[in-house]
């Protein structure tokens, strides 16, 4: 099948599809006669991991690493807890630092008056490189 039928099948764009295929991370299709890529299931079960795997937000090289595990029949399936483990710890790590950002932003906007005058508690407390947050 060519680049557009394996798009629509696996929800990847075009221009994803080549960008994988130009970083290895995708295998290059076959080509036709004629010099068209030529796609066929498994590259669009390939493209539907890839496209899972980036939406719980695994780095490339994660996803590399995973779908190259998956490809390995033999593989250690404790090599790939350990990488998801690791990828769990750093999104809980980031939502931590989101919520400590949110809490800052709360207190500044809690003490902004929303006034004509021009002393800003938002900008003062952006501008107070003392600050613990």
């Amino acid at each position: 099948m060519r680049i557009s039928e394996a798009s629509r099948l696996s929800g990847v764009s075009t221009r994803l599809i080549r960008y994988y295929e130009s970083i290895q991370l995708l295998g290059r299709p076959a080509r036709t006669a004629t010099g068209y890529r030529d796609y066929d299931q498994r590259d669009v079960h390939e493209l539907r991991f890839i496209k899972r795997a980036r939406s719980l937000g695994f780095s490339l090289k994660q996803t590399k690493e995973l779908l190259d595990l998956w490809r390995d029949t033999r593989r250690a399936n404790h090599k790939v807890l350990a990488l998801a483990e690791r990828h769990q710890r750093t999104i809980i790590a980031r939502m931590q630092a989101h919520e400590a950002i949110i809490e800052v932003l709360g207190r500044l906007i809690q003490a902004c008056q929303s006034n004509d005058r021009p002393e800003c508690p938002i900008l003062d407390g952006l501008a107070d490189s003392r600050s613990r947050e």
